[in-house]
């Protein structure tokens, strides 16, 4: 029964974070399609260009929400083994990024991502990507660029703590999926320091 739990929570996961809520919300509480703002993702963050800071803030959860459900079946219901649990995980990533409802066509998968590893047992995973990333952000200017430090920074901090474990792996795989999503600001940007203490900086001195 294990192997068909896994694969209707796989199943579930990917379905649910295929599900693009932040375009929905858009156009029913924007009347706007919100890939004709900003990058053109169906994101929660172009909600909040479109327009709509309430609907942006419901889309963000929904967007985080989905990666939480079926992970938490696989885990504190089901009790799967950790590898599965994470395949859950990685399903409703690759659900937000490539949706079938969408022409497989879909989000840069961060805020589902988020919801994946905050429901996570591993609390050290979305600890560290989020000091790191907030650290990015104080430092490095380019949002693909603070993603990918804080990502990456956090694979390097648990392959030292954990070695070959599966945290290193699953996080691996995720980096995998979210640099397909921004590779094309990766390869058209190049990492610029300075960031929020950087901008800071030469507001202050443009005021002297």
């Amino acid at each position: 029964m294990t192997a068909v739990y896994f694969v209707l929570l796989v199943v579930g996961a990917f379905l649910l974070g295929a599900c693009p809520f932040s375009l929905w919300i858009g156009n029913w509480l924007l009347k706007r399609d919100i890939r004709g703002y900003g990058d053109g993702n169906p994101g929660a963050y172009n909600v909040f260009r479109a327009g709509g800071r309430k609907s942006g803030v419901l889309a963000l959860f929904a967007d985080i929400a989905k990666g939480v459900p079926f992970v938490y079946l696989a885990h504190y219901v089901l009790e799967l083994p950790m590898v599965m649990v994470m395949g859950v995980g990685l399903a409703a990533i690759l659900g937000h990024a490539y949706s079938p409802f969408l022409g497989f066509k879909g989000g840069k998968a961060l805020a589902v991502t988020g919801g994946v590893l905050l429901t996570m047992p591993q609390h050290e995973m979305v600890l560290s990507v989020i000091a790191l990333m907030l650290l990015a952000f104080l430092y490095i200017q380019g949002d693909a660029w603070r993603v990918t430090f804080g990502l990456v920074g956090s694979l390097i901090y648990l392959s030292v703590t954990k070695g070959l474990a599966l945290e290193p792996l699953f996080l691996l795989c995720i980096i995998a999926i979210i640099t397909l999503k921004h590779f094309k600001e990766l390869r058209t940007t190049t990492p610029a320091f300075g960031g929020a203490v950087g901008n800071l900086l030469r507001a202050r001195k443009a005021r002297v």
